[in-house]
């Protein structure tokens, strides 16, 4: 990812090419002038400083081929099948307000970005110029739509429960692609992040999402249920996610320093437990015992989310562990509150004994095995390997498996050649065929921006730059 990496990938692309292909879609021609000021302060990705990396260790070769088959089936298949019309205003139509519309192309345009800037997409299906037309029209169309930038009631989006992530995959995309972008697109991108970053930074019990709240905490100091057996943790590390994103790219914003602070707060309340109610821990300026107030996990590590114990929403701590590479992208560490008790959940995941029904003693991750048990069920399909290995490879990346036996390096790799068999079976590069499987609308788009994420995360890691205060 150096700079002459980023140029060569222009010279195969083509960029003459490009701009007239866009100008053929009727879509405005990209000015991509050099050491352009950047739109809505927001400061470029300065690629040459991250140095390169070839994805030659075993670990990155199996993450590689799980963003490559992605990205090729997203911005491929997927793309085609799904945007058919550009509206008048020359933006794709992106059928509707809700999380299939928006949340869905953002995450395709996280795995397809990360794919084309790294040089992992393979083009076999679609050439890389196509695909970054396609990507753009992506990034560009949903940061448009977002009501920070669109008055329009019937297509814009935002201000609701879950459209920080929605932000958040949309954001990443764009500072990825934003040699793609034209100023327009990209004051887009700033005002769209900066909206929905703004909007969370109030509030220790709940804080405002549209015209109702957001509660931080499943249970109260004193362990009355406040959301029962619906754990929040998923909820803040998500809404802490385009905090941290905003922040990194708009170091120098007036609200910057708000932002950094109610990150760091809401990856507290994410990850906290009735043992931090008691204890005298620091974290990031922030004292626990006095500022949580209440709880997300138990002190074993497991949580629940949909009425049980569920080993999904415990990996979904990985939107915690990106922010290390979101802060290394813009040269900086994370804060250390991103790395608060993932200890605790990941051993929960690989030691913590259940008791299944017929009597025997199980693990949720099984001694020799790419199975996962679920002690409660799992309401959402039957094979999730890469949700899995994508924590492990986090994890073992940010030393959060100190003292697990065995350590999530091994696991990594009996989960992801678990998910590379489940892509072994289809040509195009998806992972899912029967609907069983897992029953998300978005679950080739989860395992795309998954993808990149972990590659992003790996790469910064390989470098030594995936650092946390």
């Amino acid at each position: 990812m150096t700079s002459s990496h980023r140029l060569s990938r222009r010279r195969l692309l083509g960029a003459s090419a490009v701009i007239g292909a866009a100008s053929a879609l009727g879509l405005p021609a990209t000015a991509r002038a050099a050491g352009a000021p950047a739109a809505g302060g927001v400061v470029p990705i300065d690629w040459a400083r991250l140095g390169s990396y070839g994805a030659k260790d075993a670990a990155g070769r199996r993450i590689k081929a799980i963003l490559a088959g992605s990205s090729r089936y997203l911005i491929g298949p997927w793309y085609a099948a799904t945007y058919r019309t550009y509206l008048p205003d020359g933006y794709i139509d992106l059928r509707g307000t809700d999380e299939r519309a928006i949340r869905l192309p953002a995450m395709a345009a996280v795995a397809a970005t990360t794919a084309l800037v790294t040089g992992v997409y393979d083009p076999r299906t679609l050439s890389a110029a196509n695909a970054t037309i396609r990507t753009r029209n992506l990034i560009r169309t949903v940061a448009a739509r977002h009501l920070a930038n669109n008055t329009d009631p019937a297509t814009r989006w935002g201000d609701n429960w879950q459209t920080a992530l929605w932000a958040y995959y949309t954001a990443l995309a764009g500072w990825l692609f934003w040699d793609e972008l034209d100023d327009g697109e990209r004051g887009h991108l700033a005002a769209m992040t900066a909206w929905e970053a703004d909007r969370l930074t109030t509030g220790n019990d709940v804080f405002l999402v549209g015209t109702s709240g957001h509660q931080l905490y499943e249970k109260r100091r004193d362990g009355t249920a406040v959301t029962p057996g619906d754990s929040k943790a998923e909820e803040d590390n998500w809404s802490a996610a385009v905090l941290s994103l905003a922040e990194a790219m708009m170091p120098d914003h007036p609200r910057a320093s708000a932002w950094a602070r109610r990150n760091v707060e809401l990856l507290l309340a994410a990850a906290a437990c009735p043992a931090d109610l008691t204890g005298d821990e620091t974290i990031n300026g922030i004292e626990l015992s006095t500022w949580l107030r209440g709880t997300n996990i138990a002190d074993d590590g497991t949580l629940d989310n949909h009425h049980i114990l569920h080993p999904l929403y415990m990996v979904a701590f990985d939107q915690s562990l990106y922010e290390g590479f979101v802060y290394g992208l813009a040269g900086r560490t994370a804060p250390r509150a991103a790395l608060h008790n993932i200890t605790r959940v990941y051993s929960a995941l690989v030691d913590l004994p259940f008791t299944a029904p017929d009597g025997t003693t199980k693990t949720i991750y099984q001694p020799g095995s790419g199975e996962i048990h679920y002690p409660e069920g799992n309401d959402w399909g039957t094979h999730f390997p890469f949700y899995f290995g994508n924590f492990d490879l986090l994890v073992s990346l940010t030393a959060q498996d100190t003292g697990i036996d065995p350590g999530a390096a091994s696991w990594e790799r009996r989960h992801n050649e678990e998910q590379l068999r489940m892509m072994s079976r289809f040509d195009d590069g998806r992972t899912y065929g029967a609907s069983g499987e897992n029953t998300y609308y978005g679950r080739e788009h989860r395992i795309g921006a998954m993808a990149g994420q972990a590659f992003l995360t790996l790469h910064l890691a390989r470098q030594n730059k995936l650092r946390f205060t």
